[in-house]
């Protein structure tokens, strides 16, 4: 036992120092920034704020362990016991409710239906995004089963979804277009990350066949097309009033309601999400998985450290984060918009390093290409592309245009780019895009743009303007990872054509002339 005790404690501390410098570099940029006179952040929102950052680094450790602990076991013993089943009925049928389970239970998506239930009844939002994930996991199932082409998948999908982009723009309901791109993004974040990985890697290598760890990879992809779609055909048959009403993010409000309310409410939006994975997880190890007790005590364990983790990370960013990205926004774009351009760059790179499931995604990537992608590699790859969409973002909000100038470019460069680079690293690339957009990503920069959009173009272009970067962070790095992989493909060939020179020049020094 003290043995056992003794792993868990090294296990934790590893995390602690991980979510520590994933951490730093946005707590210093914020205080940084508060002391230029381009914010004006008082010392007591510095004072909650610093406080707040020490829970962030907790409960990413927590979760973190949680996740390696719960989660991902859960999602791969799932995976493994439903396929060796082989009733493919039970399993496309338990993907289902598996999706809108754990869609239901992601934070990230708590946190933007609460930013426009003005606009859009939050319940009803949830469980049309949590439809939308069940079918396409469904469907990333089925790919798995029989080993189909995930670009294929993904190039026929994109382009139904630009057709539904089109039909709710030429209804005059354009201004939905970027909250349903959003939701795409939101849906994957740390409670469904690991777990869909993990089913996905459980039912491949239980499948096998051929490049059975390339075929784990795509049920991100895919289950990021799904919320979209459900939300464009949802955006279709909405009636009533457009006018969004920008939430109250002052830390101020939040703080007057109370510190301890505040946590016990995420307290129980956690437990009430975390419930429904769990009560589902023991009905199939009753009736399928029958697992033995160490393992069943181990997820236990593990769920405990994952419902800790995400109450401390949850009530850090609301009471915290948000607020000064909405400040940082609003007083940085009535200063100086071209700055706030660059700084929007910056905070993307730091930012992605604190997104939980961006670690649980780089671990799994190391380790089924056996070094081939390294977690340095990944992360270097994301954090740019994060920087970019932030900025472009920044940059749409200032010009005021419409989000598809970005978008139908950005996909048609990300799928043209995936029939010239290794499946494995398409497959990547599109899980990636759905992971590095987070719960900071929907509470901390999403806050930041709407603040720079109210100083520039008004609370009423907020929907319009605003909105659209969750969805920016899930493209672009589509584009950088491919473009990593493009790079690794242009190497090979380089080493190729430099042997095969070699060689030639060797024969030729052999050959015997007569005179």
């Amino acid at each position: 036992m003290r043995s056992v005790f003794r792993d868990l404690w090294k296990s934790l501390r590893e995390k602690l120092k991980e979510s520590l410098i994933s951490v730093l570099p946005v707590s210093l940029l914020v205080f940084l920034l508060s002391i230029t006179p381009w914010v004006d952040i008082s010392g007591k929102e510095l004072s909650v704020f610093a406080g707040a950052a020490g829970l962030l680094i907790v409960g990413i450790s927590l979760f973190n362990l949680g996740a390696d602990m719960a989660m991902t076991p859960m999602g791969q013993y799932i995976g493994e016991g439903l396929t060796r089943s082989r009733k493919l009925g039970i399993l496309l049928s338990v993907s289902f409710v598996m999706g809108l389970l754990i869609t239901v239970a992601e934070p990230d998506l708590a946190v933007l239906a609460d930013q426009v239930s003005a606009v859009m009844n939050s319940t009803m939002l949830i469980v049309t995004v949590g439809v939308g994930v069940g079918v396409f996991l469904l469907l990333a199932v089925i790919k798995i089963v029989f080993h189909s082409d995930l670009t294929a998948m993904l190039l026929f999908f994109y382009m139904f979804l630009f057709c539904l982009a089109a039909l709710l723009f030429s209804s005059g309901k354009g201004a939905f277009l970027p909250l349903s791109f959003d939701s795409g993004g939101v849906t994957t974040g740390p409670i469904t990350v690991p777990f869909i990985m993990a089913l996905g890697v459980g039912i491949a290598l239980t499948v096998g066949g051929r490049n059975a760890s390339e075929n784990s990879f795509g049920l991100i992809a895919l289950c990021s097309v799904g919320p979209i779609v459900a939300v464009l055909i949802l955006s279709m048959m909405a009636r009533g009033d457009m006018a969004f009403a920008v939430p109250d993010y002052s830390m101020e409000a939040i703080l007057e309601e109370g510190v301890w309310d505040l946590f016990v409410e995420t307290m129980l939006n956690v437990a009430r999400s975390l419930v429904l994975i769990v009560v589902f997880f023991f009905v199939l190890q009753a009736i399928i998985l029958k697992l033995p007790r160490t393992k069943l005590i181990q997820i236990l364990v593990g769920i405990l450290h994952t419902f800790v983790g995400l109450v401390l990370f949850l009530a850090a960013v609301e009471m915290a984060f948000m607020p000064i990205g909405f400040k940082i926004g609003t007083q940085m774009a009535a200063h100086n918009p071209v700055l706030l351009i660059a700084l929007a760059f910056i905070i993307g790179m730091v930012v992605v390093l604190a997104e939980p499931a961006v670690h649980v995604l780089n671990n799994q990537v190391e380790e089924i290409t056996g070094g081939e992608v390294s977690k340095m590699q990944m992360m270097l790859a994301l954090s740019i592309g994060v920087g970019v969409s932030i900025g472009l973002s920044v940059l749409r909000v200032y010009f005021g245009f419409s989000l598809l100038y970005y978008l139908v470019p950005g996909y048609l460069i990300s799928l043209g780019l995936s029939f010239f680079v290794p499946r494995l690293y398409t497959a990547i690339a599109f899980d990636s895009g759905g992971v590095a957009s987070g719960p900071l990503t929907s509470s901390f920069i999403l806050p930041l743009v709407i603040g720079a959009c109210c100083s520039l173009q008004g609370e009423s272009a907020v929907l319009d303007f605003a909105f659209g970067v969750v969805a920016m962070v899930a493209m672009t790095p589509l584009i950088t990872i491919q473009t990593l992989g493009f790079k690794s493909v242009l190497s090979v060939r380089k080493r190729e054509n430099a042997a095969v020179r070699r060689i030639l020049a060797a024969a030729d020094d052999q050959i015997i002339y007569f005179e």
